[in-house]
């Protein structure tokens, strides 16, 4: 049987060899005489697509994915910012504007009257009452911090939708108010000044020790419901007591100021679910809590309880407060400068610490 050739459909020698600057749809059926099928919708397809061919030239560029990185990003609005721990002075004591930012000092004057009444008598001695003051004082301390801002810098910034001057004006305004706060709790020192806080103003009471539980240990981590409510009446009696009914903890505003590591065994219940803060709002209403990362170890390493009524009726002349933040300046802007490449502002505060005026009306006990 004779052998039956393949039809050979077409033949380019290599000097007919030519690169094709554009195609058309002729050009592409000639392409089926050397074996290359394209169905016409296909054909029509890649012809509205591509217009132009050129030589398959080797890689010139370095090899990257398909699609830039920057394209498939899903960007989430605004920042977010690193915390610091809440300033809670202001929450405990309160806060006084009182002076002005330039003072050197904050007076508190005290004021004791003297006298002895004695039987009558119309030919003795009459006894005669006097009275005696003192003045207790308080060193203002001011602090600054700055910002400054370049034109390079602000107009990158609000590339990305960051006002720089803002966000500098609020980091100084923060670190203006955790140094305030700073020295609302434990006062500042600066050689011979007179700069106290809430943990150690001269004039406060000695600390107590909580007494031990059935587990031998004073913490309230170990105590049991009754344990700790028993710890909270002892301080309420205590401030009862040492002000001779003065204060009354079921009718005076009181303020029980706790370290963070032991505000939350106030949820410790009974067995009938009952917790110690229940019982303490039902029993003592006037009293609330306030808890202060501050108290945590604040004595020895230990935690603190801190119980004070808040104002005192003891015919007093002055605002009755048991303490006192004055607080000349809170935020002061001291100067602004224009720069040739941008501008410079300086901000400032003033305080005087904290001072306890009333120091009978408060208690102190750690070990909590």
């Amino acid at each position: 049987m004779p052998t039956i050739a393949s039809v050979e459909h077409s033949h380019i020698g290599p000097r007919q060899v030519k690169r094709f600057a554009t195609f058309d749809a002729n050009d592409f059926n000639e392409l089926s005489r050397i074996g290359i099928q394209l169905p016409p919708l296909q054909l029509r397809r890649m012809i509205e697509a591509v217009t132009t061919f050129d030589a398959l030239d080797p890689t010139l560029t370095t090899g990257s994915i398909n699609t830039p990185v920057q394209f498939l990003q899903n960007w989430l609005p605004g920042f977010v910012n690193i915390v610091t721990a809440p300033r809670k002075i202001d929450e405990l004591v309160g806060i006084t504007t009182s002076g002005s930012w330039e003072d050197e000092e904050i007076v508190q004057g005290v004021m004791e009257v003297t006298g002895t009444s004695v039987p009558y008598s119309d030919y003795g001695n009459v006894p005669l009452a006097s009275w005696n003051v003192n003045f207790n004082t308080r060193t203002v301390v001011r602090f600054e911090e700055g910002m400054r801002v370049g034109t390079l810098e602000e107009a990158r910034a609000s590339r990305m939708r960051v006002n720089t001057a803002s966000a500098k004006r609020e980091g100084a305004t923060l670190a203006l108010e955790i140094q305030r706060n700073a020295v609302g709790f434990f006062g500042y020192n600066s050689g011979d000044n007179l700069t106290y806080g809430f943990l150690n103003d001269p004039g406060l009471p000695a600390y107590i020790e909580f007494p031990n539980g059935a587990s031998t240990f004073p913490q309230w981590s170990t105590k049991t419901f009754i344990e700790i409510t028993k710890d909270i009446r002892t301080m309420l009696s205590g401030l009862r007591v040492a002000t001779q009914d003065l204060v009354d903890p079921e009718t005076t505003a009181i303020t029980l100021g706790l370290a963070t590591a032991v505000v939350d065994y106030l949820t410790v219940t009974t067995d009938f679910g009952v917790s110690v803060r229940d019982w303490l709002t039902k029993t003592y209403p006037r009293v609330r809590i306030v808890s202060a990362p501050e108290l945590d170890g604040a004595h020895a390493g230990l935690n603190v309880a801190i119980l004070y009524a808040e104002n005192v009726s003891d015919m007093s002349t002055d605002d009755g407060r048991t303490w006192l933040q004055c607080v000349p300046a809170k935020f002061r802007v001291c100067g602004v400068q224009t720069l040739t490449k941008g501008y410079e502002e300086v901000y400032s505060n003033a305080t005087s610490g904290v001072m306890c005026k009333r120091p009978y009306a408060v208690i102190r006990y750690y070990g909590c």
